[in-house]
């Protein structure tokens, strides 16, 4: 498979440090130098793509890309960059992307903003693809932004995780219903997102898969009944056994608190009762669940009215990776 970007994330020295990264156009890394305290052993790298967005519409393109190799001879170390370029004709983005995290290692991999998916015109469909290797006793988490989608987009995501003996992986994927300013809510045409994880002899070990498509007797819209932000959470391995046991019980709390609610709707959805004495939905409700042999992996499912509660939501249930990765999440 070619890809557009690659990294490779390895113990030099004792510390986890980038060894190899490659991007070609649309996609392009940033990996800063520190984030969090010195002693922090986490390497942190920002996807962004030029544009600001994914989009579907053929255009003409002339693409420079190059590959940048880091050699720690010395302690500062240098590097050494090779350029090139081609034209082509592009049907719509197409990104793929592999990340390797090895023996031991701790990586982030976010985003600066949320990805915007733009307009498609007729079938085109946008894309994305990452492959990513978690080696023995190694961390990732991947904590990006949301997606939103504009109206009429249509995008399509797949994720695939391979574990080693001992790897630990948190996973948050999520998207919003649109660009609300514009009046824009769950206007796309189609949005897929597929995650999957592998444990080393390719045995799987979780796959999930989230469709909506616009078309059938409901709209979007109205298969969402208000809520305006879908999200999952993926908890898995000895490193962050803790904070996945932790979370667990916090979303067991506050549900248990919504579901004392003495009134359901018609639509299965707990309600409550505001100042006006008027039956209203929760903001946010929440699920979890265990998967995986001796339940080493948790899965949280979200769904909320707004984005800022999904961010206040990982803020309070991952703060405690601030040790794993110098900083707390989503802060």
């Amino acid at each position: 498979m070619e890809v557009d970007g690659a990294v490779v994330v390895e113990k030099v020295a004792g510390k986890s440090a980038v060894t190899r990264c490659f991007s070609k156009y649309p996609l392009k890394f940033i990996i800063p130098r520190k984030v969090g305290p010195s002693k922090t052993d986490c390497v942190w790298i920002y996807t962004l793509n030029y544009g600001g967005g994914i989009v579907s519409v053929r255009s003409l393109f002339i693409v420079f890309y190059f590959e940048l190799h880091f050699f720690f001879s010395t302690p500062e170390f240098l590097s050494s960059c090779s350029y090139s370029g081609q034209v082509f004709r592009r049907q719509g983005d197409s990104i793929a992307c592999e990340l390797t995290v090895k023996e031991g290692s701790t990586a982030v991999l976010t985003t600066q903003a949320s990805t915007k998916v733009y307009k498609s015109r007729g079938e085109e469909l946008s894309e994305q693809l990452l492959e990513a290797r978690i080696g023995s006793d190694a961390l990732l988490a991947v904590l990006p932004d949301p997606v939103t989608c504009f109206a009429t987009a249509r995008y399509a995501q797949k994720q695939v995780f391979r574990v080693g003996s001992g790897s630990s992986l948190v996973l948050v994927d999520w998207f919003t219903s649109g660009r609300h300013g514009r009046g824009e809510i769950w206007e796309f045409d189609l949005f897929k997102s597929s995650n999957q994880i592998f444990l080393e002899d390719g045995h799987p070990l979780f796959f999930d898969t989230v469709l909506l498509e616009r078309g059938g007797i409901n709209s979007i819209i109205e298969r969402m009944h208000g809520y305006q932000v879908i999200a999952m959470v993926v908890i898995l391995g000895p490193k962050v056994k803790n904070i996945r046991d932790q979370v667990r019980e916090n979303v067991k709390m506050m549900m248990g608190e919504q579901l004392h609610t003495p009134f359901t709707s018609a639509r299965g959805a707990q309600m409550k009762m505001n100042s006006d004495h008027l039956w209203t939905k929760p903001e946010i409700i929440a699920s979890s669940s265990v998967f995986g042999p001796m339940g080493i992996g948790t899965v949280v499912r979200i769904a909320a009215m707004e984005t800022e509660t999904v961010y206040r939501f990982l803020q309070q249930q991952l703060a405690s990776m601030e040790t794993l990765l110098g900083v707390p999440p989503y802060k």
